[in-house]
């Protein structure tokens, strides 16, 4: 990591022109992964597969408060994939616009423990039984601790979507949502973790199969993990209710459950596994239960990570007979 200190920002344009600027303290830290990626059913080509991040966080302190910015560039600089600046206002909390960095109910959408890539990464449908009501993209943060317990809130206005400076997206209304997770680790259990969330969100007045006005779509999770010396284990279980009448939506209501265990070798190598299971339930037809388990192993040497996972699933987002493999091993380079 090269670190670059007191950088101050002097030649400042436009409106910023009359605003003097800061020392801060600046970092920038990257990545490479190299991928060799095996889908089933489909035709691979050329497996390999390349992406490179960069990312950059600076700090200082702004009329008595410590202001932080971070933004992470991913894919080839294709673009930035996410963003935050926070301001820390000691205890009265951490207040902060979140472009993609992760808020909320997302922070803990899935807790299960692995060594490498989530069980349902590269699979078909990727969000079965994964909350987050309002997301990470354009979302105020708002982080805070109380007796011992995390509480991490998203509120969104709209669609969500990392909006440029003087643009809008989405209905002032619809897709409007809030969201939180609440954590702790004083449990009176050495190495238990447990937490919860909760959130809603309106989904606008969309018309039904059963000619029902749709109201608003609610997220629950809770999980707990427990580490005990070299071993992780996790459960969390997730309800997801679109809220509407004789669930009059095609895709229905989710109940998921999952777990997982991951186990430390030695230092430098570990390996985990998982399951889960996510029931659809369908408005006119019979509820369908995914399937989906995967296996992971990871060999960390200095900077080099060499990891590999297997995920495979059945009845892919509820459609029964949809069913998918994904097979993949990484190599990354930090720097």
């Amino acid at each position: 990591m090269n670190n670059y200190k007191k950088i101050g920002l002097t030649a400042l344009a436009g409106s910023l022109a009359a605003i003097s600027a800061n020392a801060a303290e600046m970092s920038v830290s990257g990545a490479t992964v190299l991928t060799y990626t095996s889908e089933h059913g489909q035709v691979t080509g050329n497996p390999l597969g390349m992406k490179t991040n960069l990312g950059f966080t600076a700090s200082g302190e702004v009329n008595g408060y410590t202001v932080s910015y971070m933004q992470t560039s991913k894919d080839q600089f294709a673009g930035m994939s996410s963003a935050r600046l926070s301001v820390d206002m000691g205890d009265m909390g951490l207040i902060a616009l979140d472009q993609g960095s992760g808020s909320g109910l997302s922070t803990i959408d899935d807790k299960t423990p692995t060594a490498a890539e989530e069980i349902w990464d590269g699979l078909d449908v990727t969000t079965s039984g994964r909350v987050g009501a309002v997301g990470s993209s354009g979302v105020v943060n708002y982080v805070n601790s109380f007796a011992g317990v995390n509480l991490n809130a998203a509120f969104r206005k709209g669609a969500a979507g990392s909006n440029a400076d003087g643009a809008s997206s989405g209905e002032g209304k619809e897709n409007t949502g809030w969201d939180f997770a609440l954590t702790t680790s004083e449990t009176g259990v050495e190495g238990l973790t447990v937490g919860a969330g909760y959130g809603k969100v309106n989904v606008g007045q969309k018309l039904t199969v059963t000619g029902v006005a749709s109201g608003d779509k609610q997220d629950a999770t809770a999980f707990a993990t427990y580490n005990i010396g070299m071993v992780s284990l996790g459960y969390q279980m997730s309800v997801e209710d679109n809220n509407v009448s004789a669930k009059g939506k095609a895709t229905g209501d989710q109940e998921a459950d999952r777990w997982g265990v991951a186990f430390n070798i030695n230092e430098n190598m570990s390996v985990s596994y998982g399951e889960a299971e996510t029931t659809f339930l369908h408005p006119s037809a019979a509820k369908v239960t995914e399937d989906v388990e995967g296996i992971a192993v990871s060999y960390t040497m200095g900077a080099v990570k060499i990891a590999g996972n297997r995920n495979e699933g059945s009845n892919m987002g509820g459609v029964a007979g949809d069913n998918d493999k994904m097979t993949e091993v990484a190599v990354s380079f930090a720097f």
